[in-house]
């Protein structure tokens, strides 16, 4: 029987499943990617998966994957090579079943984000020679891919992320029209600009991809037991946990829950609501089509932008996938808010051509061969998308032990590099590179099934849209994380969505162009963002803070636990100071402002995007290390802000008797004050670099405050700035900023933050070894202070950085400095390359300008400034 004919058969009865059609017809399934019918051993009898599960039952495993999807295969494959022999994987029905066994297969280096390209790079090194290591055919085509621009942004969005792409290892080019006809000769060319080229793309199929994956995780050691679905997890004492199935229970010393579209059921098993949820993809394959059989050789894959769609040849035929607008996509809400169907495995949806009918003309219009194709399937599955459409890869913060790699709505492509990164984590204690993105951690109990509905609509839809800098999508918010000040400010100016928080970017004045104008050059914001840093820098401005994470360690083992994670030395009671944790390895994996409150109490702050994350990395070592602390995290009770510029202590002055002169309030100092009769914890500092304290108070008393500071501030000329405003004025005064200038992917030598780091403190801290070495080895790169000769257009971070033709290293962040008034930024560059004076270029939408090593900071912090305006006087 043809797999026409058994297509037609399916039409006809529409009752029988896809699954149960193959099974009637000797097990014969068709595969994208695959060159003929292939016999699939997943559909055999129980009686087969019995004598899978024949074999020793392991009571005992260093580590238990739960799901037998690309992901899981691959991590089961990593850590078994990797040398660690006692690995078992669990499968609650088939190896592919879920989203893996229908998936398209697409591969591609290229990614939007710096991080993520690491993982679709490792993932295709390892494709390409997975066969040959494991003897199993993977069906791996690399014909390339074009990404197709038919507008100006288009090709603004292509030339910014070539800016990102030149300091990476993938290659990859943006190439005119005549090369994108000869590329793909079957497109009509009236509308195509310009294209962006990965010569290493492609697509593989899925089903052997995995097949590969289990037979080399099974070739170094690990056990795979299907069907072994997993019934209860309970965590024990020690941090092991017991995984319990129908065959037995394992004791484990860690779990990783891979399970695709399980996994929220998986993580309910110990009290967690993932935010993932299944969105309905479809994709149509054709019968050969004549023009493409002709063809001497295959097809690259496009991925039309506008049209929202990637086509792909399969075989002599084409294969189109389209991603639908948010208002036509569709969820499977109810597996959210009532269960995956138990029996659910390799089934598929009822396919909707109605619902993609206009992207199918857009392509029959890009692609003019598909008008008079047939189609012979169509294909509508299940594939996991969570909020932001980045999967959840890492250590779950909350219990010991228990990873994720879930949410992944490209899991073929991300599978093998994700595997390799959590191997190496799992096994060295630490992230290879940074990939905070992806932190599991990311979310916590603001995300709602409404917010994640819409969320995920949203990124569904807005797959294909152009991706501009600065730009913000407002499905689902605001949700309940809301500061004391929100309502006050929320319609003042544009706001940013950070953990769960709105936060404002910047504020309107009368004649302002509000909301967002996308742009990749300066746009609406710029002039309202100058007026703001004039106000901080000759007045005094009130931002709202209230995102930073906020915690509270005490207790027996606070001042020990401290010393171990932190490379600075503790600060006194009533003092506060910047502390970095650091890996083993000595990367920098967080920055913490620490203030000891009392004899063995402090309070830290950490970033917005950080919560989770540092919460996380410091739970665990608490309860590795045996420590006798408490940990709370606090950073919804408390609210910040902070208040900055000349006139700032004239206007707090106002409202309390506290002295709040140098000599009464040091910089870095912290005190409880009464600020119009309410309760404050005030502190000396300001990531502005001027005159500036940053309040913490109650949330119900925020807006008391805040609306004391603004009526006592009106003759000073007290008003609103943005984290626009911060952004510029922090980079003038040289201050590095966590996720940019450093993170995992860095250590604090090479980011010039030797002030903070205390090599010589009696304690043992973690990455002290590491750093040593470092130091003494020598740095072979370290962080540059430029400035750029620009037009219309900033750096913002990770663009390349070239030098007599070759690219010498990246930028880390950038801004227009509105006192200087020309753009800086922050780059690493090679030691040979760091002296002041030195000239170099940066490449931004495609020019490269002329930038120059200068001294920093540009301009000087307040602390500072008056600490030599001392100095001269006492000279005088």
């Amino acid at each position: 029987m043809s797999h026409l004919d058994s297509y037609i058969c399916y039409i006809q009865f529409p009752q029988v499943t896809w699954l149960e059609l193959c099974r009637w017809y000797c097990c014969r399934l068709y595969r994208p990617g695959m060159q003929h019918l292939t016999c699939d051993p997943s559909f055999l009898s129980s009686s087969d998966a019995a004598s899978v599960l024949g074999k020793r039952w392991k009571d005992t495993a260093e580590t238990v994957i739960i799901g037998g999807g690309c992901v899981g295969a691959s991590v089961a494959y990593h850590l078994a090579k990797s040398g660690m022999k006692d690995v078992v994987l669990l499968e609650k029905s088939d190896l592919t079943a879920g989203s893996t066994w229908h998936a398209a297969g697409l591969t591609t280096y290229y990614h939007p984000g710096i991080n993520l390209k690491k993982v679709h790079y490792d993932s295709l090194k390892l494709y390409e020679r997975l066969e040959a290591e494991t003897g199993q055919a993977v069906g791996l085509h690399q014909p390339g891919s074009v990404r197709i621009a038919s507008s100006p942004a288009r090709v603004d969005e292509m030339k910014y992320q070539m800016t990102r792409t030149h300091w990476h290892v993938t290659e990859q080019y943006l190439i005119g029209p005549e090369k994108v006809k000869e590329l793909f000769p079957l497109l009509n060319m009236d509308k195509v600009l310009a294209g962006l080229y990965t010569p290493g793309d492609g697509h593989i199929d899925p089903y052997s991809l995995t097949m590969a994956l289990a037979a080399g995780a099974r070739m170094y050691g690990a056990q795979i037991y299907n069907p072994a679905p997993v019934t209860g997890l309970s965590p024990r004492a020690d941090g092991k946990w017991d995984v319990q199935t129908p065959h037995g229970t394992i004791l484990a010393n860690r779990i990783v829950n891979a399970t695709g579209f399980w996994a929220r059921e998986v993580g309910k098993m110990i009290g967690f609501d993932h935010p993932t949820i299944p969105v309905h993809h479809q994709y149509v394959v054709t019968a050969t089509v004549p023009e493409v059989k002709a063809l001497k050789k295959e097809l690259p894959v496009i991925r039309d932008l506008e049209g929202s769609y990637y086509l792909r040849q399969e075989r002599d035929g084409l294969l189109f996938g389209p991603y639908e607008k948010m208002e036509k996509m569709k969820l499977q809400d109810s597996w959210v808010t009532d269960g995956v169907p138990p029996g659910f495995g390799k089934e598929l949806f009822e396919s909707d051509l109605d619902r993609i009918m206009e992207h199918v003309e857009m392509a029959m219009e890009m692609v003019p061969v598909l008008k008079t194709a047939d189609i012979v399937n169509i294909v509508s599955g299940p594939i996991t998308y969570t909020p932001d459409l980045l999967p959840m890869v890492g250590p779950h913060q909350g219990v010991r032990n228990y990873w994720t790699a879930i949410g992944f709505g490209y899991g073929v492509i991300h599978a093998g590099g994700i595997g390799k990164f959590l191997s190496d984590w799992i096994r060295n204690g630490e992230p290879p590179y940074d990939l905070i993105e992806c932190d599991p951690n990311r979310y916590s109990k603001w995300v709602d099934v409404p917010f994640l509905c819409a969320k995920a609509r949203e990124s569904y839809g807005f797959n294909n849209v152009v991706g501009y800098p600065k730009e913000e999508r407002f499905a689902g918010r605001p949700t309940y994380r809301q500061s004391g000040v929100y309502q006050l400010l929320k319609d003042k100016g544009s706001m940013g969505f950070h953990a769960g928080w709105e936060q404002p970017h910047w504020f309107y004045k009368p004649g302002d162009e509000t909301g967002y104008k996308p742009s990749f050059r300066r746009t609406n914001w710029f002039k309202p963002v100058g007026r703001e840093y004039q106000l901080v820098m000759e007045k005094v401005g009130v931002i709202d803070l209230t995102p930073f994470a906020k915690f509270i360690v005490k207790g027996k083992d606070s001042n020990r636990l401290l010393d171990r994670l932190v490379a600075n030395t503790l600060p006194k009671v009533g003092v506060t100071n910047i502390s970095h944790m650091l890996t083993p390895a000595g990367k920098v994996f967080a920055e913490l402002t620490i203030t000891q409150l009392t004899p063995g109490e402090f309070l830290l702050i950490t970033g917005s995007g950080s919560e989770g994350h540092d919460l996380s990395w410091i739970e665990t070592e608490a309860q590795d290390g045996g420590y006798e602390v408490d940990i709370s995290n606090v950073t919804e009770d408390i609210g910040v802000l902070g208040i900055a510029g000349p006139n700032s202590r004239k206007v707090l002055q106002k409202l309390t008797n506290e002295d709040l002169s140098d000599a009464g309030f040091k910089f870095l100092q912290c005190k409880s004050i009464q600020l119009a009769g309410i309760p404050v914890r005030a502190i000396r500092i300001s990531y502005t670099g001027e005159l500036g304290w940053e309040l913490y108070i109650d949330q119900k008393n925020m807006a008391a405050v805040y609306q004391a500071m603004m009526e006592a501030g009106k003759d000073e000329g007290i008003d609103n700035f943005g984290t626009y405003a911060m952004s510029s004025l922090r980079l003038e005064k040289g201050f590095r900023g966590w996720g940019a200038e450093m993170n995992s992917d860095t250590n604090p030598l090479e980011a010039g933050l030797d002030y903070f780091i205390k090599l010589n403190k009696p304690a043992d801290f973690i990455g002290k070894a590491a750093l040593q070495e470092i130091k003494a080895k020598g740095l072979k790169r370290k962080l540059s202070y430029i400035t750029l000769d620009t037009d219309n257009i900033d750096p913002e971070g990770n663009e390349t950085v070239w030098h007599n033709g070759k690219v010498v290293g990246n930028t880390t962040s950038g801004a227009y400095s509105y006192g200087t008034q020309q753009s800086l930024a922050f780059a690493y560059l090679p030691l040979e390359l760091c002296s002041v004076g030195q000239k170099v270029e940066v490449e931004l939408l495609g020019r490269k300008y002329p930038a120059m090593v200068v001294q920093e900071p540009l301009v000087l912090t307040e602390p500072t400034r008056t600490r030599l305006q001392k100095k001269a006087k006492g000279k005088v």
